[in-house]
């Protein structure tokens, strides 16, 4: 790991964003909320946030942060058509929360492959990236908020 002991407490951010895509057939069953597994958003959104509490563990050399915020969004798209997610957390600490965020978004979305592989096995999980981050250092970093 990299030695983070001589930097300053700061306010740190992350925003990273991902899609699920499914078939047009897959997208009407989804709307329609009858997965057998339950309700694929919710619990898609909780595997994201403990994803992010567990990023740590789960990355070889990430370093354990005190996460403040942990937010979670998923919502059908019929234009893609499938799931959007995005992930957003905080914490004041001394290194960034980028991978937090994009383990929230990775982890949400194989959670949304999971719940819905028994319909779809042809889904597409697909642009995941950062989208912002600030605090630290290197300052503030704007991605695309689209995926081209």
């Amino acid at each position: 790991m990299v030695d983070v002991s001589g930097k300053p407490i700061t306010l740190r951010t992350a925003t990273a964003a991902g899609e699920v895509k499914v078939s047009p057939a897959t997208y009407e069953i989804l709307i329609k909320e009858v997965n057998k597994k339950g309700d694929l958003l919710t619990v898609s959104k909780l595997a994201g946030i403990m994803a992010a509490k567990k990023t740590a563990e789960l990355i070889p050399l990430c370093h354990p942060l005190k996460i403040t915020k942990i937010d979670v969004n998923l919502a059908y798209d019929q234009t893609l058509p499938g799931v959007q997610i995005r992930s957003t957390v905080v914490a004041q600490d001394i290194t960034g929360v980028e991978m937090e965020a994009l383990t929230a978004v990775s982890v949400a979305c194989l959670t949304v492959y999971d719940m819905a592989k028994a319909v779809d096995k042809s889904m597409v999980i697909q642009n995941i990236r950062l989208l912002e981050k600030t605090g630290g250092k290197s300052g503030t970093f704007k991605g695309e908020t689209d995926a081209e």
